[in-house]
C-alpha cells in the first residue's frame, strides 16, 4: 500500500506550502506528493493525471479538503467514483477515509454536496456584496486596486 498525497490551489499567486506540510504531517513522504497550481474547474490536471495512473488498489490518496479533487459534486464523483472503484482510499484530512462501501458511498456524496453548496454561497455572498457596492459607492470598480508604486 502506498500513500500518495495530493495538493492544488487554483491561481498561480497562491501557495502550495500549507497543503504540502499538512500532507507530510499527516506521514505522506514529499516524494509521493503531486501537487499543482490549477484550476478546479476542469478535470483535466497533469499531475492529478499522474497520480490516478500510478494508484494501485489499496492505495490511498489524501488531500487537505474534498474540494482539492473537484470542484462541484458531479465532477468529484466523477474523479473519486472510479479510483473508488478500483480499491483506492481517499483519505480527508479535515473529514477522514472515505471507502467503497454503502455508508462510505452515502457520507462521500453527502459531502461533496455540502462542499458544492458552500462554495455556491461564497459566491452568492460576493455578488451581493458587490450589487451592494455598486449602489452605495458612487467610488467603487470591480478589480484590485492598481498596485503602489515600489518606491512607497
Amino acid at each position: 500500500m502506498t500513500q500518495y498525497g495530493y495538493a492544488r490551489v487554483s491561481t498561480k499567486g497562491q501557495e502550495l506550502a500549507d497543503q504540502i506540510n499538512q500532507l507530510q504531517n499527516a506521514g505522506i513522504s514529499a516524494d509521493c506528493i503531486f501537487s499543482e497550481k490549477f484550476t478546479g474547474t476542469t478535470t483535466d490536471r497533469p499531475q492529478f493525471a499522474k497520480l490516478t495512473q500510478l494508484a494501485k488498489p489499496g492505495d490511498v490518496i489524501t488531500v487537505t479538503k474534498l474540494d482539492r479533487l473537484a470542484r462541484n459534486t458531479r465532477e468529484a464523483l466523477n474523479v473519486i467514483d472510479p479510483l473508488m472503484n478500483q480499491g483506492v482510499k481517499i483519505n480527508v484530512l479535515n473529514i477522514g477515509m472515505l471507502e467503497n462501501s454503502t455508508v462510505g458511498k452515502l457520507v462521500k456524496t453527502i459531502l461533496l454536496a455540502v462542499a458544492e453548496m458552500e462554495r455556491d454561497m461564497i459566491v452568492d455572498r460576493t455578488q451581493e456584496g458587490k450589487r451592494y457596492a455598486k449602489l452605495h459607492r458612487s467610488d467603487y470598480h470591480e478589480g484590485r486596486p492598481a498596485a503602489l508604486p515600489s518606491c512607497l
